[in-house]
């Protein structure tokens, strides 16, 4: 995390450094000098503030995953309606925002997936992001099925959502959102049609 005192346009700024060169170069070659070539600062800024790379990685993905739950609030926020099937599709289209797909972001998100099975730090920002896409839609799926049916559908829909995200990122055309939303919420209706509950309890 960035030290106290770093205005925060120029942290933004050195964030979007980041990974413009993790796009450009990938993360083992974006090294502090090309970021603050790119964010036209010295390095002794990335030092001073983050402690060096790993430490700006840290915040980018702060920044990243905070981005990530503005997604999925606002469009709860939006929302006319209770029901758990609508609640469960903001949290798809969230997940599938513009913020969490272009170029840049998805390189970075592939990095950080990469750095999180080393860095500890990385790791538990990893861990907090998995278990809050599980409880959001655990809690919804448990407002029409029982409990250990609600966390089977939870499981098995974040790991469709991440899987989907996955191997749109990794295509050469990148992720077609409009499609992968399509995918898991065709999915998402298996799921509670199934059941024939289609209203909140």
């Amino acid at each position: 995390m960035p030290k106290v005192g770093m205005e925060p346009i120029r942290r933004q700024q050195l964030i979007k450094a980041t990974m413009a060169a993790i796009d450009e170069v990938g993360l083992a070659d974006a090294t502090v000098m090309r970021i603050a070539r790119h964010a036209g600062v010295s390095a002794g800024i990335i030092s001073h503030y983050f402690g060096g790379k790993d430490g700006l990685l840290e915040a980018t993905m702060r920044q990243i995953l905070s981005d990530l739950r503005e997604a999925v609030a606002t469009r709860r926020r939006e929302l006319s309606t209770t029901s758990p099937r609508d609640h469960i599709g903001a949290i798809i289209d969230g997940n599938f925002d513009r913020s969490q797909v272009t170029g840049p972001v998805a390189k970075t998100w592939l990095a950080f997936w990469a750095s999180s099975m080393h860095k500890p730090e990385l790791a538990r920002l990893q861990e907090v992001n998995d278990r809050r896409l599980y409880a959001n839609l655990c809690h919804q799926f448990r407002r029409v099925m029982p409990h250990d049916e609600a966390r089977a559908c939870a499981r098995a829909l974040a790991a469709l959502i991440d899987g989907l995200w996955l191997r749109g990122a990794l295509t050469l055309e990148g992720l077609d959102r409009d499609e992968a939303r399509r995918l898991a919420r065709d999915y998402l209706d298996r799921l509670l049609d199934n059941r024939n509950t289609l209203s909140p309890s």
